[in-house]
C-alpha cells in the first residue's frame, strides 16, 4: 500500500513525533510511506533522523518578515497544497491514502486528494478552541470535510461525536517505550548520561512540552513555588522545562510566565530552568534523570511525555483530564488545580508515586508496532475513490 502521511512542522512537537513513529512502523510491516511536510526555516528533513525505508518531501517554506499567524497559516496550506497537489497528478506515485496530522496538512489535502480520488484521512489528537479567524476556519474544516477521522483516545473522539456529530475511529496513539527504558538501565553510558544532567540541574521536575497555555505552564510554575514554600526539605528541587516548538504565537503568554517567574525567584531564591528544544538522543536521559515528570496540561489526546516517563520508571503528576485517566490509568498521580498538583509533586517526591513496575506494564502496552496493524487494518476500510464518507 502506498501512504503518504503529511505534517506541519519539521519540529519535535507530539503531532509530528506520531507522524515519523507512524511512518516508520507502517514501512516495517511493507508499506511504501512518504512523509510530507513544512520545511521551515530552511528545514530539510526532521528534528531526528528518519528510517530511510521512509521518503521524506520537506517543501521549503520561507519566512516573511512581519508575518502574522493568520496569514501563515494560509500560506502554509497554499505552499504544503500546492506540492501535494503535483505529486498527486502523477499516476504512477499516486498514493492509495493520504493521511494528514493537523489542520493545515488536512486542510492542504483536501483538493488535491479529491481531485486524484484518493482517501483523506485525518487524525484530530485533540480539539483546540482558536480565536485567530485563519486558525478557526482551518481547525473547523479538517474535522468536517476529510473522508475519515481517527483519534488516539476514546476521549477526543467523544468530543469530536458530541462537537461535530461524527463518528471517529479509536487508534491509540503510541511511544517508543523501549528507548527511554534503556535510558534507566544500568549501563554505563545511561548512567553517565543521566549523570551529567544531574551534575548540572540537581534534584528536578521536568515539564515536557516547552511554555505555552495548553500545557499549563504557569500553574505548574505555582505548584512548583507551594511546594518550595511548604516543604524546607524540598526546596533544592528545580523545575525543568524541555520543548517549545510551535508554530503558534504564545508571547503574551510566555512573557507572564517569565514576569512571574522573576517574581518567585525574588521571593525563594530560585527560578525555573527553561531549556528550550532539547537534542532528539539527549531526551531520553533527561527523562529518566528527573525525580518526576510534571504533566499539567488542560487539554490533550493522548500523553506522550507521561507514558515516555512511565517507560523510563519516573513518577508521573498528570492534570485529572478524563483522555490521561483513559491513558494513564492508576499509574500516575492526578492533581486538578495548583493545590493539587503541589500534593501530587509532594507525594511523588516522597516516594508515593504508584509502582515503577507498573508504569512499565502500562507505557510498553502503547506501541508502534500495534498502532501501524490498526491502521494498516483501518486503511483497507476506506472507499477506494475518496468521496464517501466514513463515519457520518
Amino acid at each position: 500500500m502506498r501512504v503518504a502521511l503529511a505534517t506541519y512542522s519539521t519540529k519535535p512537537r507530539g503531532g509530528v513525533v506520531h507522524t515519523l513513529g507512524l511512518a516508520e512502523a507502517l514501512a516495517r510491516r511493507g508499506h511504501d510511506v512518504t512523509v510530507w511536510t513544512l520545511g521551515r526555516g530552511g528545514d530539510t528533513t526532521f528534528f531526528r533522523p528518519v528510517d530511510p525505508a521512509v521518503r521524506v518531501e520537506a517543501v521549503p517554506f520561507a519566512p516573511v518578515d512581519a508575518e502574522d499567524v493568520g496569514a501563515r497559516i494560509v500560506r502554509s496550506i497554499d505552499v504544503l497544497g500546492g506540492a501535494l497537489a503535483e505529486h498527486l497528478r502523477s499516476q504512477r506515485a499516486r498514493p492509495d491514502v493520504v493521511h494528514a496530522q493537523d489542520c493545515i496538512s488536512a486542510n492542504a489535502a483536501l483538493a488535491p486528494a479529491r481531485t486524484a480520488g484518493v482517501p483523506l484521512v485525518r487524525t484530530v489528537h485533540h480539539l483546540d478552541a482558536f480565536t485567530t479567524p485563519q486558525l478557526v476556519a482551518c481547525h473547523d474544516a479538517a474535522v468536517r470535510e476529510p473522508d475519515a477521522l481517527v483519534c488516539v483516545s476514546a476521549a477526543v473522539a467523544g468530543e469530536v461525536r458530541a462537537g461535530y456529530g461524527l463518528q471517529a475511529t479509536v487508534i491509540p496513539g503510541a511511544v517508543d517505550a523501549a528507548r527511554f527504558a534503556a535510558a534507566a538501565r544500568p549501563a554505563p553510558s545511561a548512567r553517565a548520561a543521566r549523570r551529567a544532567w544531574r551534575s548540572r540541574l540537581g534534584r528536578f521536575v521536568l515539564a515536557v512540552g516547552g511554555v505555552e497555555p495548553r500545557k499549563g505552564s504557569l500553574d505548574l510554575l505555582e505548584a512548583w513555588a507551594l511546594l518550595r514554600r511548604h516543604r524546607l526539605d524540598l526546596r533544592n528541587v528545580a523545575l525543568v522545562l524541555a520543548g517549545g516548538e510551535t508554530l503558534f504565537d504564545h508571547r503574551e503568554y510566555r512573557a507572564a510566565f517569565e514576569a512571574r517567574a522573576a517574581e518567585l525567584a525574588q521571593e525563594l531564591g530560585a527560578a525555573p530552568v527553561v531549556l528550550g528544544p532539547v537534542d532528539d538522543d539527549a531526551l531520553p536521559s533527561l527523562v529518566a534523570a528527573a525525580d518526576a515528570v510534571a504533566f499539567p496540561s488542560t487539554k490533550e489526546g493522548f500523553g506522550m511525555a507521561p507514558l515516555e516517563a512511565l517507560a523510563a520508571g519516573v513518577p508521573v503528576v498528570a492534570r485529572d483530564l478524563p483522555v490521561l485517566r483513559e491513558v494513564l490509568g492508576e499509574a500516575v498521580l492526578f492533581g486538578g488545580g495548583v493545590p493539587d498538583l503541589a500534593d501530587a509533586l509532594v507525594s511523588a517526591l516522597d516516594g508515593g508515586a504508584p509502582s515503577a513496575a507498573h508504569g512499565r506494564v502500562v507505557a510498553a502496552g502503547f506501541g508502534w508496532p500495534r498502532a501501524a496493524a490498526a491502521h494498516e487494518a483501518f486503511y483497507e476500510r476506506l472507499p477506494g475513490d475518496g468521496r464517501s464518507r466514513i463515519g457520518a
